[in-house]
């Protein structure tokens, strides 16, 4: 092998295993894309000129895309040359944080990364949680150009704001005292706070302040145990981290909506403004109704987390628990259990939903029933499985000999060490039942049609796709965003969560 060989797989080694170097490149496409598709809606042929506006946020994102690839250029050079990224390379993240004035979470989430050199899970953590915070307020901010405002948006605005500060403080405590071995007690106060602006759905606060805590006891979760392992890995991968984050951003907007957000601009007709092109009063224009659009996908994100997060916890639970049962005893009562899913499984999911709903009639709740049912056979064969597996190893033989009861063995032993495969195929269903609400609402077999939900609003919309096709597009590109979010998201904990990996 000649000298020259090696120092080339030096070289891919070393860019392969810099997280810096695959997120800056990511983080440049990404942006690069937005900042084209500014530029192109910020034309309008009608008027045969562009929006000031739009150009403006075009031309924004273009100036931090040159940024990027910039210090994506210097990461790659300080890798090839030394190994190391350059402090003055690191210190070009400061100026890259600017990027989240503009909302362009991905140069921002990378600029953060940049900055420091040991990255844990911890400060993984803070920066997605402050960022969601942030773009949560940013969304909301919006309504100050209606003419009306919901009656609690200043006590909405306030709580987001202090929720901003608290966990700003938690990050700059984080990146301070993280690499410390032991922690100053009073940062159990900062994580208590942190865990109550959690209340508002952001998740990533729960998640930081149970660390700490967990730290305070001197029980690091992120060294040394299972969930601290899976946690690890999962925020060293950008693409399924920005997933949750998107997911924590609908679940946050939500929550908080019942603040900012007026229900009835979503619902309450406004022939006054039919079919408005989007402005500063309406960001995403109106639809047939003179509805606010914006509002209306804001409010529609419930239904679509509700729904998607229902329909396969039921059947995680109850084909969890019948898959297990079947596993485990076999035999007579593994034949009547799986036989009888055979035929459920037998049936199309789709059309079983379908006939659920024309029997009983449109409704949320019959919805989320018509799709946890077909997806019952599924989980419990995947649960099966695995319980079938577990059951002939060693520690459960062992638990058998020592005359542990069958509900001990099964509940203690065997389940918890099968629910894995469950979890990663939850996050990646999760995708198509967010697809079926949406198709089965399309269809007007879903939601009550006056329920602002986002197959409803595509449904709208379609009927306008040659003369005003943004009241179709932007309820699609939030299916199609919010789907990709669990896919990355399953996609990360499936490697997470698989010991080939290590």
């Amino acid at each position: 092998m000649t000298n020259s060989s090696i120092t080339k797989q030096e070289i891919r080694f070393r860019l392969k295993s810099s997280s810096e170097y695959g997120q800056s490149s990511f983080a440049g496409i990404v942006s690069l894309f937005l900042a084209i598709v500014f530029l192109l809606n910020s034309y309008s042929p009608a008027e045969g000129s562009f929006k000031p506006a739009v150009l403006t946020v075009s031309i924004v994102y273009f100036f931090f895309t040159l940024l990027q690839f910039a210090a994506w250029y210097l990461i790659r050079k300080n890798l090839m040359e030394t190994g190391e990224i350059k402090r003055s390379t690191r210190a070009l993240g400061y100026v890259l944080m600017l990027s989240l004035l503009s909302a362009n979470v991905f140069v921002a989430t990378t600029a953060f990364q940049l900055v420091k050199r040991k990255k844990s899970a911890s400060y993984t953590l803070a920066v997605y949680m402050l960022i969601t915070t942030l773009l949560v307020f940013a969304v909301s901010a919006l309504n100050v150009f209606k003419p009306y405002v919901a009656d609690n948006f200043l006590l909405g605005m306030f709580l987001l704001i202090l929720s901003a500060v608290i966990q700003l403080i938690g990050l700059l405590l984080v990146a301070k005292y993280d690499d410390r071995k032991v922690l100053p007690g009073w940062l159990g106060l900062i994580a208590f706070l942190l865990v109550l602006t959690s209340v508002s759905g952001n998740l990533f606060a729960l998640g930081l302040g149970l660390l700490i805590f967990s730290k305070l006891r001197d029980k690091d979760y992120t060294s040394g145990s299972k969930l601290g392992d899976v946690i690890e890995k999962l925020s060293r991968s950008s693409t399924s981290m920005l997933g949750l984050m998107f997911i924590l951003f609908l679940l946050t907007i939500s929550i908080t909506s019942y603040l900012t957000f007026d229900y009835n601009m979503a619902v309450e007709n406004n022939y006054s403004s039919i079919l408005q092109s989007p402005n500063l009063a309406q960001p995403l224009g109106t639809d047939n109704f003179g509805r606010d659009l914006f509002s209306r996908i804001v409010f529609g994100a419930r239904i679509s987390l509700i729904v998607g997060l229902l329909s396969t916890l039921i059947p995680v639970i109850i084909g969890g628990g019948l898959g297990a049962i079947s596993g485990y005893y076999g035999k007579q009562t593994d034949n009547v259990i799986m036989r009888a899913l055979d035929i459920l499984y037998a049936i199309p999911g789709f059309l079983l939903a379908i006939a659920i709903i024309a029997a009983f009639g449109a409704s949320t709740v019959n919805l989320i029933i018509a799709l946890s049912v077909g997806a019952i056979p599924t989980y419990a064969r995947t649960m099966r499985a695995n319980v079938m597996l577990v059951s002939t190893l060693e520690y459960v033989q062992a638990a058998r000999a020592f005359g542990s009861s069958d509900r001990i063995i099964l509940f203690k032993h065997i389940v918890p060490n099968s629910i894995a495969p469950m979890i990663v195929k939850s996050t990646l269903t999760i995708g198509t039942a967010v697809i079926s609400t949406s198709s089965l609402s399309y269809l007007g077999l879903g939601v009550e049609p006056h329920i602002p939900e986002w197959g409803n609003i595509l449904k709208l919309g379609s009927a306008y796709l040659e003369t005003h096709a943004f009241t179709a597009i932007y309820p699609g590109l939030a299916i199609i965003a919010l789907v990709l979010s669990f896919n990355f998201l399953g996609d990360g904990l499936r490697d997470a969560l698989d010991p080939k990996l290590d």
